[in-house]
């Protein structure tokens, strides 16, 4: 792993900020629909991974597994997940799935953030969409 350099360090603390600030401002918007930011975060992992157990959602989320449990129990009672049949033998191994419900939930959710990142970037001058633009390839390389 290389050292972290002066410029690095720095680059670091100048961005840290902005993107705090963005991500802050996307979240406002994020209980509209009554869901909360965690359980979200859940329905996307599972929309992502159909079938995937709490066990390795726990471990995909780095949560417990009794946390998951909770609100996995309580999106099933609100109606947004479903539990699959096991596959195997092992009556244990029960799968999760999101319900229509949950996907119309999570697409207006995703919806409503585009919106509101678009129309932030659409008040922004010409160059500095260019300069947002130019940024996001050396974004994506960053491994956190």
């Amino acid at each position: 792993m290389p050292a972290i350099t002066s410029d690095a360090r720095l680059l670091a603390e100048e961005l840290r900020t902005p993107l705090r600030r963005i991500y802050r401002q996307l979240r406002r918007d994020a209980n509209d629909d009554g869901i909360p930011p965690l359980r979200k975060q859940l329905l996307i992992a599972i929309i992502d991974h159909p079938g995937i157990g709490v066990g390795d959602l726990a471990r995909q989320e780095n949560l417990r597994s009794p946390t998951i449990s909770g609100h996995i129990n309580a999106m099933v009672a609100a109606g947004l997940v479903k539990r699959t049949e096991p596959a195997s033998g092992d009556r244990r191994r029960v799968g999760l799935i999101a319900t229509a419900q949950a996907n119309d939930a999570i697409e207006a959710h995703r919806k409503r953030r585009t919106d509101r990142l678009a129309q932030a970037l659409a008040n922004l001058p010409p160059e500095s969409r260019h300069a947002i633009r130019a940024a996001i390839p050396a974004l994506n390389e960053l491994d956190l």
